[in-house]
């Protein structure tokens, strides 16, 4: 009843053992495959790692306050009297001196030069005032001092450290019309902050000026409630027209709009190297096909199916494609898991990030590699199950 079951097993194992003899096709058929999955693991890991980037940059006790209809903090603007107006309100929580837990920032892009192009490029720098520091989490000064109030100074992010020229502390920086010093570099767990400059908001405003004026106010709610009671003080004053996010849902929309372009250029990419692929398996497969086709027909004159041919020949094509996906993945993890990058995010800004190759992008990447391998073999092992058994055999 199973016999078909016995002769597919045997093929199979067969077809296996002899791809040490046929190192040609089998190369073909795993190389466009790898580098199909290698390309497509790359996309995917860049959206990955960026989207985790900026998903980690947010808390849920944090509010940022914009103007009403900002999607963006360059889009923002406040008077100093409206950021007041902020600062105490209801439900913002307080220090143990009895100060709110706000910070009034500006959001300014300045130009860079990037140590992999050696182009200029666009870079956040963001005006914070002494409380900004307690508002970020993991925050962590590593190296250096922080900027004095009132001085051109400025601290700069580990990964615009990393990205950038010049940001190393104790140079001093032109932007414009104005040099800073960089007095310190500081961490924050990975998060978007670390792709930003750091200094006084009010020496931001001087140097470019910017007015009295800020563009979002950063502030710690107070308990559970503290965000309800935030928006309906600010909603019910007619002084403001404002939008009140939790700073997790606001990184977490600009991610979703970044990661999703990232998807829309490189997928097609991937879409188009997976035809070539197809047709690299498809080639690989016939010509195997072709080189033992004495051999097959021999198999099938002693009383080999048809349907155990095929599927041999399909499995055959599968486990190809299933070693050169393993390749690729492992090819796009040790070249590309935790490299550095940056890309231009919703704030026309440069976010340092590190591509993330996980478990579930990898397991994305086999499945990829298995429908071409699919896809690929299904011809060849619908010839190798047909040909005829007496032409077959006349067959170099």
């Amino acid at each position: 009843m199973f016999g078909w079951l016995k002769q597919t097993a045997a093929l199979s194992l067969l077809n296996l053992r002899s791809l040490p003899q046929r190192p040609g096709t089998a190369a073909v058929a795993m190389s466009g495959i790898a580098a199909l999955t290698g390309v497509f693991a790359g996309v995917l890991s860049m959206a990955s790692g960026f989207e985790k980037t900026m998903e980690g940059s947010g808390q849920e006790d944090v509010a940022l306050v914009l103007r009403s209809g900002s999607t963006a903090e360059l889009n923002s603007r406040f008077s100093s009297e409206q950021a007041d107006v902020i600062r105490f309100a209801p439900g913002i929580a307080r220090d143990a001196a009895g100060d709110p837990q706000v910070s009034s920032e500006l959001f300014w892009v300045v130009n860079a030069v990037d140590r992999s192009s050696g182009g200029e490029t666009n870079v956040a720098l963001r005006g914070i005032q002494p409380s900004g520091y307690a508002l970020r989490k993991n925050y962590r000064l590593a190296e250096g001092r922080e900027f004095t109030p009132g001085r051109f100074e400025l601290i700069v992010g580990r990964g615009a450290r990393n990205q950038f020229l010049g940001l190393e502390p104790g140079q001093t920086i032109r932007f414009g019309k104005t040099e800073w010093l960089v007095t310190g570099m500081f961490e924050d767990g990975g998060s978007v902050f670390e792709s930003e400059l750091w200094c006084d908001v009010n020496v931001l405003q001087s140097a470019y000026q910017l007015g009295s004026g800020f563009q979002v106010v950063r502030a710690r709610m107070d308990g559970g409630g503290g965000r309800a009671r935030l928006e309906e003080a600010l909603a019910g004053d007619q002084r403001l027209a404002v939008d009140v996010w939790s700073e997790k849902e606001f990184y977490a929309q600009q991610a979703e709009d970044t990661a999703a372009l990232i998807r829309v250029i490189g997928i097609p990419v991937s879409a188009l190297m997976a035809i070539g692929a197809v047709f690299a398996a498809l080639n690989a497969m016939y010509a195997s096909i072709v080189a033992r086709a004495r051999e097959l027909a021999t198999l099938r004159a002693l009383g080999f199916g048809s349907f155990p041919t095929a599927l041999a020949a399909l499995l055959e094509s599968v486990a190809l494609a299933f070693l050169g996906g393993m390749l690729g993945c492992a090819i796009a993890w040790l070249a590309l898991n935790g490299f550095q990058a940056s890309t231009l995010a919703a704030s026309f800004s440069q976010v340092v990030f590190n591509f993330a190759v996980t478990p579930d992008l990898l397991a994305q990447g086999i499945a990829a590699a298995l429908a071409v391998g699919l896809v690929g073999g299904i011809f060849p092992a619908v010839r190798a199950a047909t040909a005829p058994v007496t032409v077959a055999l006349r067959e170099l």
